[in-house]
């Protein structure tokens, strides 16, 4: 017997008819012969709603008032997949987070995993039942609720999977595998048969919305053999795996993350341990940094360009100012009206060229480049927002995927 664990996001459990669906794919998967162990998020728009009603009562509400009231969706969503597996008569029963063993550390909205207490799940599929779990929440040391932040209910699969030792994690979505690039926008993206963790992250962390870059992150360190599978079509996914031939394919995917705040501090002294002072502060504070730059240094000054999620960007330009009389910087100014778009390929370490492929498709678009970071697998770069569906056609095309 297999032990299966899967995740079904919120567009696949969005109303009564697709906790049916849901239903019936997980009883199908039990009654195959394997243990079955579903992971669910919160209905369709549930959060958002959470949060907007949260927002009419207190807009500054405090984060651990906030993950009490948004991890109540994933009960809602447990509890009715549970009845409606309780009608195809086979034996279930749901568990919030904490029932199930989440333990976390105590950072409110973006908690992390510190171990999972595997036994009441275990003893539940031990008496032959479908298991289903509350994602995107935990408990701290302080018996508080905690959330994993948004796309927890991955990583709470994948962590999950890992410490149960589980043959396979399925993430279900209302796609039906990784693409080259967004189907909405590249009409002719294609469907990735494997892809490798690395390759996934990257995709993951730049933007790609099909998989919690934390999930992958994890899948890859425990080893869990991932596959993202469509909720509502029967048909082969992606399998996330190690490495094999990387260079069977130079360029894996193309993709674009509107979610980016540019930070520029204007003229700040060019002597040693600036640069740490600005990000240690901002580390202090929980801001996550993206892509930085530098500029030569000259007359004894230097720039120095930063990219944060939007939702960092007041609190980001409250630390820099703060700083002012530290840095010495003559003037910070903010953009939010860019992308990154981002190429994504294992094959690109052993293959010279293909960050000049990638610029010249957007010379020829006339698409100006305000940023580029790149890695061993990844090349990055900072462009207007409103040309970010265009760009990545264009690198498609060049690529040709």
């Amino acid at each position: 017997m297999a032990l299966i664990v899967q995740k079904f996001g919120g567009s696949s459990v969005a109303n009564a008819e697709r906790v049916n669906n849901v239903a019936s794919r997980v009883v199908e998967t039990a009654r195959a012969g394997n243990g079955v162990v579903v992971v669910v998020s919160a209905q369709g728009d549930t959060t958002d709603d959470l949060i907007e009603k949260a927002a009419e009562i207190n807009p500054g509400a405090s984060k651990r008032e906030m993950d009490m009231l948004l991890s109540s969706g994933e009960q809602i969503s447990i509890a009715l997949l549970a009845m409606a597996i309780e009608k195809m008569n086979h034996p279930v029963i749901s568990l919030t987070g904490w029932q199930a063993g989440f333990n976390t550390n105590a950072v409110y909205s973006n908690a992390r995993i510190g171990r999972i207490d595997t036994e009441r799940v275990q003893s539940e599929l031990d008496r032959g039942n479908i298991v289903v779990v509350a994602g995107f929440q935990g408990i701290n040391k302080y018996d508080d609720i905690t959330t994993l932040g948004r796309g927890g209910s991955d990583t709470s699969a994948v962590a999950l999977a890992a410490a149960l030792n589980a043959d396979k994690c399925e993430i279900y979505t209302d796609v039906d595998g990784v693409y080259t690039a967004d189907p909405r926008i590249v009409p002719n993206a294609k469907k990735l048969e494997e892809i490798t963790y690395d390759e996934m992250l990257e995709l993951a962390s730049l933007g790609a919305n099909v998989l919690h870059n934390r999930s992958v992150e994890m899948a890859k360190k425990y080893n869990v053999k991932l596959e993202v599978k469509s909720s509502f079509e029967k048909v082969e996914g992606t399998v996330v795996k190690e490495a094999t031939n990387v260079e069977k394919m130079l360029i894996r995917g193309v993709t674009r993350d509107n979610d980016v705040a540019r930070i520029a501090v204007i003229g700040v002294d060019n002597i040693p341990g600036i640069a740490f002072r600005i990000f240690s502060a901002l580390a202090k504070e929980d801001i996550n940094v993206d892509m930085i730059l530098q500029s030569v240094g000259r007359n004894g000054k230097k720039d120095i360009a930063f990219t944060v999620t939007k939702n960092h960007m007041e609190k980001t330009l409250s630390v820099i100012n703060d700083l002012k009389g530290v840095l010495n910087f003559e003037d910070v100014n903010c953009r939010d009206d860019l992308s990154k778009v981002s190429i994504v390929g294992a094959g690109m370490v052993t293959n010279p060229g293909v960050a000049a492929k990638m610029f010249e498709a957007l010379f020829a678009a006339d698409i100006n480049i305000h940023m580029i970071a790149t890695s061993e697998i990844k090349v990055s770069v900072l462009i207007k927002v409103a040309n970010a569906e265009r760009a990545v056609q264009v690198i498609h095309d060049k690529f040709n995927i």
